[in-house]
């Protein structure tokens, strides 16, 4: 991939809203070969040489959306960590209190306040949750004799 096809997908995953065409022309490119861009990224490729689909810009992009998703996204054990912190009453919390200074003022201050008992009891629920600790269901597994009575009179 040259630098420009490599500018192009960079246009192209700054803002997925604008089109391949915009990031074609941001990238460089003359207006009439940004008119077929999105053909370059989206397999289905035609006879012209600037209109074929382009393996490489593809899995650039691919491989960019993944990494940005693997940034933004929280994994199970980023989420049980969190979750444990708010159990254990180690998190923090920005909240605003109000307190009444006398003759009928009153002063907001923020604090830091660790997760009150209500919080605490919601991560723990979940954590447990997580781990199967509460199943309401009974899931019996048996082998169970069938005995049929009267078998001489059965048919075959």
């Amino acid at each position: 991939m040259n630098k420009r096809q490599k500018r192009f997908c960079d246009e192209y995953l700054a803002d997925k809203n604008r089109s391949a065409k915009q990031a074609a022309l941001n990238a460089g490119y003359s207006p009439k070969t940004a008119e077929y861009a999105s053909r370059w990224i989206n397999d289905g490729g035609l006879k012209k040489p600037n209109e074929k689909f382009n393996p490489e810009m593809r899995a650039y992009i691919d491989a960019q959306l993944e990494r940005i998703h693997s940034e933004k996204t929280a994994d199970a054990k980023e989420v049980m960590e969190y979750l444990t912190s708010v159990l254990r009453g180690e998190s923090r919390a920005a909240t605003v209190v109000v307190e009444g200074t006398g003759d009928g003022y009153s002063e907001a201050r923020l604090i830091n306040k660790p997760p009150d008992e209500r919080e605490r009891l919601k991560a723990a629920e979940l954590i447990g949750k997580a781990y199967g600790a509460f199943n309401d269901s009974l899931n019996i597994n048996a082998v169970i004799p069938v005995v049929l009575d009267g078998g001489d009179q059965l048919e075959d």
